[in-house]
């Protein structure tokens, strides 16, 4: 399989394990989600320890902790990743996975304007009339919903916010995600220590498969990263660009069709919106992308998660 090939189906395998994660997540229940998060963090943690030692990668974790500007970095990220892990699990499970689908695909718009706020980037005439257009739908789905949709909302930002921290620490993703999960696994372990101590700690106290989900999500957690970097080191951005919208396609389906969540017509007219704001924006994308023959750089944040 060549190289190119071999790319498109890192990506697409990455993209739908992403997809699938509104069928996964249920399954962890009766545990909350903080305490699935909890979990997520600590198995991830030592899922990439046993991953970094057979590669033999543990120098490049070390160049990252004795780097007091990139550490802070990175526990910016932690701190984001476990906020989007927990909003996204409470999304799941509370029955809005419709709304976490839609916080993934406006994830690349915000990313966008934050890249304006942030680093003063200046956008395309096309990049704004996506954005523009996404806000929208925002306004649309405020109106549907009877409140903003907080979770899509919350997705997109601190995951928005998650890549603009990767794109200062340049690192594989395996001694990132290593460094990441152990900046926040003191406060992931009291978490846990604490819902045992009370009595609502459920690993261990719900069944052997109960317990084997858990630590199971540190290898779902994991894996579907190390396969997006194997993508991105070998598709063009603009592949990943267009790859990147299987997941909140599938997450979309999922809600509508397997779990039955309602898609009134206010509400459908909503994603229509951002479905346009989508076109404009990967149009303008594939377009300049054609022009630059820009490729994607192996840092490239994933939009998945």
């Amino acid at each position: 399989m060549d190289e190119r090939r071999l790319g498109v189906v890192s990506g697409l395998a990455a993209y739908s394990l992403w997809g699938l994660f509104p069928l996964y997540f249920p399954l962890l229940e009766p545990a909350s989600g903080l305490e699935i998060t909890a979990h997520r963090v600590l198995w991830s943690l030592l899922f990439v320890g046993v991953l970094l030692t057979a590669v033999r990668r543990w120098g490049q974790v070390r160049a990252l902790v004795t780097d007091r500007r990139r550490l802070l970095v990175l526990l910016g990220a932690a701190v984001l990743i476990a906020g989007n892990w927990l909003v996204f699990v409470y999304g799941v499970n509370s029955g809005h996975v419709v709304e976490t689908s839609l916080g993934y695909f406006i994830n690349p718009l915000v990313s966008v304007l934050l890249g304006v706020v942030v680093f003063s980037e200046r956008l395309r005439r096309l990049q704004w009339l996506a954005v523009g257009i996404a806000a929208v739908a925002v306004a649309v789905l405020t109106v549907d919903y009877g409140r903003p949709p907080w979770i899509a909302l919350a997705l997109a930002v601190t995951f928005g916010l998650y890549g603009l921290m990767k794109k200062l620490v340049r690192t594989d993703a395996a001694p990132g995600l290593f460094v990441e999960t152990a900046l926040v696994a003191l406060p992931a372990a009291g978490v846990l220590a604490v819902a045992h101590s009370g009595g609502d700690g459920t690993f261990g106290n719900a069944g052997t498969g109960h317990a084997l989900l858990l630590v199971s999500s540190g290898v779902a957690t994991a894996i579907p990263l190390l396969l997006f970097a194997a993508a991105a080191r070998r598709i063009p951005l603009s592949t990943v660009g267009l790859l990147q919208y299987l997941t909140p396609s599938m997450q979309l389906a999922i809600g509508v069709f397997v779990y039955g969540e309602p898609m009134p017509p206010a509400r459908l007219a909503g994603f229509a919106i951002v479905w346009v704001a989508l076109a404009v924006f990967t149009a303008d994308t594939l377009r300049h992308a054609r022009a630059g023959g820009r490729r994607a750089p192996a840092e490239t944040v994933p939009a998945g998660i």
